[in-house]
């Protein structure tokens, strides 16, 4: 008697790797075994998967056949999580021949058995739905909460899933089962704090802008209640609608560390805001089993830190690489996972540890080692990774009072929008795998820039006084490539790289 096999998949960081269930029944003592690498979740399916047998109707095993073994293959893998349940059941009633034998070959199946044999919403089921397409299966057996996720990926038949006996009924050929339709996504822009709701601060706004177009990261300072925060959240709601593709870069990294919301598709670019008490397992990623951290969760979207020298200073030194590279690894002692980590990093911070140092307003009670202690929490090097520096000024309570213009949202987004499609014909043109000005490494600022003859002799200048390090050099080359094109210049010309320089020079 051949030994059935039904595929299930374990998650490996973000991505999916294919799991092959077996089951075997042979005369012994009484017991149900399962082996491959597995961790409590996964033992304790024996339990949930008998009794979701049970009470779904099914046979106990006969008095010839006592002793159940189940085994999950590669054995070298380790296995976590409850999404084998319902790959552990069907090869259960394939060896016991309760169901009739069928092509399981191309069907992956994942989902948690309850008790009562109705299934329950397992994490990771766009990242099974892309493993399926990339290896040529062509069915995704799951749980109909999940369903829509995993939609959204083309090419695969989604089978929604209630309970046990309705995929029985379903593989005998009694009931069929309806496939879910493929997902068609229409997203919008966020609903949330706007540019047209901040008073003033027009500086800032044209800062966030160009960080918007190019996708540069930006430290803002200034006293307490200046707007920070609210400028921070209204730079999501100028960020271009991501394409498909990123959609799904995003939603099967939220999907592995099961934080979609209703087992939906992420329509949004994310905007992530830690508190500064996070650790860094958190914000990294990481832990026993390695999840995403705040960085990846924040891929393709915003990272907004707050009182951004108060997070801690390995916290802080972590981000260099993911910030240079778009891909943060962690690495354990049997394994290094690598996650996606292609963010806008917007830091806020006071002048000093009161947040009043050098104010009009009120008078600074920092000691000048509490001032240059605090600045000292931020490194050179992390400091030297923002392209832009903006101070961010008290708006005055006149100004704050005047009645709202008209909403001006839509001339933000277009000019973004339109700077992204003129850096995305770019990238394509050369087929170079980029999406803003940001992402270019230093040969290509070079090739990019184009620098008018103006532009040319103003560098040159900067240079000459030797404010600039390397590093900051490109920077300026990428922002000013920003700057033209929202301008819709071909040129960079000397106002661009001058504007580009201004923003730089607190850095250096």
């Amino acid at each position: 008697m051949s030994v059935p096999k039904i595929f299930s998949a374990e998650l490996e960081g973000i991505d999916a790797e294919l799991v092959e269930v077996e089951a075997d029944l042979h005369v012994g003592l009484h017991s149900f075994n399962i082996v491959g690498l597995a961790d409590k979740a996964v033992s304790e399916a024996k339990e949930r998967v008998n009794s979701a047998l049970k009470n779904s109707g099914i046979k106990p095993p006969s008095k010839e056949n006592r002793k159940i073994t189940i085994n999950l293959a590669p054995a070298d893998t380790k296995k976590a999580g409850s999404r084998f349940d319902l790959a552990i059941a069907l090869a259960y009633l394939l060896a016991s021949e309760q169901i009739k034998p069928f092509d399981s070959t191309r069907s992956i199946f994942i989902g948690e058995l309850s008790l009562d044999g109705t299934l329950r919403p397992v994490s990771g089921a766009l990242n099974v739905a892309l493993l399926a397409k990339r290896i040529g299966l062509t069915s995704l057996f799951l749980p109909s909460h999940c369903a829509e996720e995993a939609a959204i990926v083309d090419g695969i038949t989604i089978y929604p899933i209630k309970t046990l006996s309705e995929l029985i009924n379903h593989i005998e050929k009694r009931v069929i089962i309806n496939p879910i339709l493929h997902t068609t996504v229409i997203p919008e822009y966020p609903k949330t704090t706007t540019m047209s709701e901040v008073r003033g601060q027009e500086g800032a706004k044209r800062a966030l802008t160009i960080a918007a177009a190019g996708g540069h990261n930006v430290l803002m300072t200034g006293t307490p209640g200046t707007g920070k925060t609210m400028l921070a959240n209204a730079l999501q709601s100028i960020l271009p609608i991501p394409s498909l593709k990123e959609q799904i870069e995003i939603t099967s990294i939220w999907s592995s560390a099961g934080l979609t919301s209703n087992h939906s598709y992420i329509q949004n670019r994310p905007f992530r805001a830690p508190h500064h008490s996070a650790s860094p397992s958190a914000i990294l990623g990481g832990g026993t089993n390695p999840k995403a951290g705040e960085i990846s969760l924040a891929h393709r979207g915003v990272l907004f830190l707050d009182e951004f020298p108060e997070f801690r200073r390995d916290v802080l030194e972590g981000l260099r690489q993911p910030l240079e590279e778009g891909r943060i690894c962690v690495a354990r002692t049997k394994k290094a996972l690598s996650f996606p980590a292609r963010f806008i990093l917007i830091g806020a911070m006071n002048p000093c540890p009161c947040g009043y140092f050098e104010s009009d307003e009120k008078e600074c009670t920092c000691t000048a080692h509490d001032v240059l202690r605090y600045r000292k929490k931020l490194s050179g090097p992390l400091l030297d990774r923002f392209d832009i520096h903006i101070t961010v000024p008290r708006v005055p309570i006149n100004e704050l009072r005047k009645q709202r213009e008209e909403d001006d949202d839509s001339q933000f987004r277009s000019s973004v929008a339109h700077a992204r499609q003129i850096q995305q014909k770019r990238f394509e043109t050369l087929k170079l795998p980029i999406h803003t000005n940001s992402e270019m490494r230093s040969k290509d600022a070079e090739l990019f820039s184009k620098l008018s003859e103006d532009a040319e002799l103003f560098l040159k200048k900067i240079l000459e006084r030797n404010i600039l390090s390397t590093r900051g050099y490109y920077r300026i080359l990428k922002v000013a490539r920003t700057i033209a094109d929202i301008e819709v210049s071909e040129e960079t010309k000397k106002e661009h790289l001058a504007e580009a320089f201004q923003y730089r020079i607190q850095a250096e």
